[in-house]
């Protein structure tokens, strides 16, 4: 049905002493201590974050990459979906349109250029619902869902858990916070990020576009935020 077009994002799973782990993690390629001394015997978090900072703009990136974190993600078109799939190093379990038969009209999400033209609007939710129509008559029909489904737009709201590690994390952030992404994974991915940093705000200037990193634009067309690298 046609409802919040606002993806709804929740941290399921994370380590919970990340910042200790990371530390250890960094520590360890650089001491003759062992790893579990190292954890047990860390308790300085202004130590611990100098040094993490220090390794990874070194581009050590391997030692995040102990903590992998989780998300329950729901009502994300299968567009957006279809987008996230694409990046590596993620775990995914989606809702099955195979498995799961749609009942009545299915939920679906209204992009905003659309949504802010009533005229366009109404046309787009009356062809969803003819959609629907045709979807149900497949299945009343003896129509396996696996196939039914065959008829549904990329509009279709779906869900899943994701889960990644933080080096996986931040590279989706510098790419999808862009303001060049497409809406909703960027909206998407704004939200995970945000629900990360409450529980661990160290992370703050890590999961941001890589432009606010890098300190310029690296892509072949820029919004202009920051300038591009001048060779």
């Amino acid at each position: 049905m046609e409802g919040n077009n606002k993806p709804a994002v929740s941290l399921i799973s994370k380590p919970e002493n990340m910042l200790k782990t990371i530390y250890t993690a960094c520590r360890t390629c650089y001491s003759a201590d062992s790893p579990i001394n190292i954890y047990n015997n860390t308790d300085d978090t202004e130590k611990m974050l100098k040094l993490i900072e220090r390794v990874i703009s070194s581009g050590h990136f391997s030692t995040i990459e102990h903590i992998q974190v989780s998300f329950a993600i729901s009502n994300v078109s299968r567009a957006c979906t279809h987008q996230l799939v694409r990046h590596r190093h993620m775990s995914f379990s989606q809702k099955s349109q195979r498995y799961v038969k749609e009942k009545g009209q299915f939920d679906y999400i209204i992009p905003p250029t659309i949504e802010k033209n009533e005229e366009l609007k109404t046309k787009f939710i009356d062809f969803m619902e003819e959609i629907s129509n045709k979807y149900q008559e497949f299945v009343e029909a003896g129509i396996p869902a696996e196939d039914a489904r065959f008829v549904l737009p990329n509009a279709t709201a779906s869900s899943m858990v994701a889960s990644l590690n933080l080096r996986e994390l931040i590279h989706l952030a510098n790419l999808r916070l862009c303001t060049r992404a497409q809406y909703e994974i960027r909206t998407l991915v704004k939200l995970m990020c945000d629900e990360l940093i409450k529980e661990e705000p160290w992370l703050k200037p890590y999961l941001v576009p890589k432009c606010e990193r890098l300190g310029y634009c690296d892509e072949d067309k820029s919004c202009g935020r920051k300038g591009k690298l001048e060779l």
